[in-house]
């Protein structure tokens, strides 16, 4: 009775497990099975060290951007296969990326990229463009000018709407562009009435855990236009109809490691960091999405750098990147449970987790 209640256990465990999908060096993206805790398959990528990795609409590819020759491979997750890929390097022009998003249908890439070409003497170093890359054809098919405020955006992330004419632009404000042309045809600076008091907000990051089909959901932070006192939340944008609903959490530490979803969409994580060097302190934060509160914070060691993730199951919380290891704590505790060593090092293109 006791051996099968451990297999009953291990069965349920196997079933809730997923697989994590990580960026190694020097070219390749490893396959981690959480209920075993090891590196099951390893796909080798041929155009370089992947900087990138982005789900498409779908969960059906995984398009990943990599650096060595600026390409673009396309794994197939039900095969786990690259099923396509190419790089845009000749041998005297370089194209450095910046994000990207796949249209839903899989035909076009857009993206930020910058061209650099050789000369006898010298490199010419061009201004930052927009950039539809042809993913049929596997070629630049057009680019177009930023304005100087964008190209000197530290941080922009994109997302393609439903339809396919608008590329959103996530910086300090939301831009929505045109992609036949790439002109700005509304900006949604989300200073609006409906929530007074406040400005400036930016949004973060994609939460794939908790995204659906046209809609952007991501952490936010703002200010109010008096004090400026910054406030984080979470913010649902509607890509066809671009309105916003905002879920103000609390102040804004001086840092946060991205924002993880349970699956069951009631509870959240993150990392946050205050201070820095000496005096710098990391914690655990748990929200409780329904009340939009912190319910729990346990102290954590401080990394230089690091990524954060969860277990498709919501019960794991992952830090890891920077290094040959990936952290496991337990989600209801926030204590640390084990350290999975991957004998690869991994680098900082995120971590996709599938079933």
């Amino acid at each position: 009775m006791k051996r099968l209640l451990t297999l009953l256990a291990f069965s349920a465990a196997a079933a809730s497990a997923g697989t994590l999908y990580l960026p190694a060096y020097p070219a390749s993206v490893l396959l981690f099975d959480e209920a075993k805790g090891q590196i099951v398959d390893r796909i080798p990528l041929t155009t370089g060290t992947p900087m990138s990795m982005r789900l498409s609409p779908d969960h059906k590819k995984l398009y990943v951007t990599t650096i060595d020759h600026n390409g673009i491979e396309v794994i197939d997750i039900a095969s786990r296969k690259v099923i396509d890929h190419f790089e845009l390097n000749t041998p005297t022009t370089q194209f450095r990326f910046r994000g990207g998003a796949a249209d839903p249908q899989g035909k076009f890439f857009y993206t930020v990229t910058r061209e650099i070409d050789k000369r006898p003497e010298h490199f010419d170093i061009k201004p930052a463009r927009y950039t539809v890359i042809d993913l049929e054809q596997q070629k630049i098919v057009r680019t177009a000018p930023m304005a100087l405020e964008d190209e000197r955006s530290n941080r922009l992330s994109f997302e393609v709407s439903p339809d396919g004419r608008y590329l959103y632009q996530f910086g300090s404000k939301i831009k929505v562009l045109q992609t036949s042309d790439f002109k700005v045809v509304d900006v949604l600076d989300l200073e609006s009435p409906d929530s007074p008091g406040m400005d400036d907000i930016h949004l973060g990051g994609d939460l794939n855990s908790i995204s659906q089909p046209g809609i952007r959901t991501s952490v936010f932070n703002s200010s109010d236009p008096i004090v400026h006192n910054h406030i984080f939340g979470i913010a649902h944008l509607n890509l066809e109809t671009r309105q916003v609903d905002y879920d103000p959490i609390g102040p804004a530490p001086g840092g946060m490691a991205g924002l993880e979803v349970t699956p069951d969409k009631k509870a959240a994580y993150t990392i946050i960091a205050n201070g820095a060097f000496g005096n710098k302190r990391c914690e655990f934060w748990k929200f409780d999405l329904t009340s939009n509160r912190v319910t729990q914070r346990t102290e954590v060691p401080c990394r230089t750098r690091f990524s954060f993730g969860m277990s498709s199951d919501g019960k794991k919380l992952y830090i890891y990147g920077a290094g040959f290891e990936i952290e496991v704590y337990d989600a209801a505790t926030l204590k640390w449970e084990k350290t999975w060593d991957l004998h690869n090092d991994i680098t900082y293109a995120g971590m996709a987790v599938l079933p």
